[in-house]
């Protein structure tokens, strides 16, 4: 059996599963999305991150699903990082969506959705994506996400909307002040991670009606402006994965028969799917 990595990797961080037959190893390191890190940067996370958990095993595999490898160059970027380290090794660098596509249809036609730092969301027909809703990132997109949602808690505390028992607990949780989040989203790197952060808030807050205005207001936003659209929904399963995801699925089961679609599968991150899905290869 050949040793194989797998990896899935987002904004905030790559989570690694090491494959020797039936053992597997988990390994963390930082996110390694090529939209913020260059390829020396990369290299640098794997060489000292990566590499020390390995010890001196060397895979004769390594498949990467990562955040922004939907892009050509940045497949490249990658992969060449990944190679440098590596440099015997047969890799694949796919993007996070065929990842979570896999992990949660394998071979199987559905509707596959990310919901985590970013969102997105594609119709996978047992083989392939065969359609994908445009991505638009956290600036103009990502509708659902922990990004999107946290950006409407930091508008409603910034604005004086929460009532002024979330504005305590607002600031009894974080602590922080509107130069402070200014100069984070305005100023600093990883202002997509930086505004995911605060929706946190959302679920430890939950019951409260404009905190359920929020979440459901995300979720809505996303079901419209995509999941919607997709005219296979109407007939396979709607699969969703991560951490948004699935610590709002009563949120999606309320969406789901609101919008007459049948919920599948919820999972809070792609890799055990993953590792059934190449382990069957």
């Amino acid at each position: 059996m050949p040793i194989r990595l797998i990896a899935d990797s987002g904004s905030t961080k790559t989570e690694w599963c090491l494959l020797e037959g039936k053992k597997k190893k988990q390994i963390f390191t930082q996110g390694l999305s090529p939209y913020f890190l260059s390829s020396e940067q990369i290299q640098n996370i794997l060489e000292y991150e990566l590499r020390p958990a390995l010890k001196k095993i060397e895979p004769d595999e390594i498949f990467f699903y990562g955040t922004g490898c939907s892009n050509p160059a940045n497949v490249k970027l990658v992969k060449h990082a990944i190679q440098k380290i590596f440099t015997k090794t047969k890799i694949s660098v796919d993007h996070d969506l065929m990842g979570a596509a896999k992990a949660l249809c394998g071979n199987e036609k559905g509707i596959a959705c990310i919901l985590g730092t970013g969102s997105n969301s594609c119709y996978y027909n047992g083989n392939k994506i065969i359609k994908n809703s445009p991505g638009l990132g956290f600036i103009l997109g990502d509708e659902g996400s922990g990004a999107y949602l946290g950006r409407k808690v930091v508008q409603y505390y910034l604005y004086n909307t929460f009532d002024p028992d979330l504005m305590d607990r607002f600031n009894a949780k974080f602590g922080t002040n509107a130069i402070e989040i200014l100069d984070a989203v305005y100023k600093k790197p990883l202002p997509n991670r930086y505004l995911a952060s605060f929706a946190i808030f959302l679920a430890e807050n939950r019951g409260h009606y404009m905190i359920e205005n929020i979440i459901e207001d995300g979720f809505n936003d996303f079901f419209f402006n995509h999941v919607y659209k997709y005219r296979e929904s109407w007939i396979h399963p709607i699969h969703f994965i991560g951490s948004i995801a699935y610590g709002f699925k009563d949120v999606l089961k309320t969406m789901c028969d609101a919008y007459e679609l049948q919920l599948g599968t919820v999972m809070k991150n792609p890799i055990e799917g993953l590792i059934k899905f190449h382990s069957l290869k």
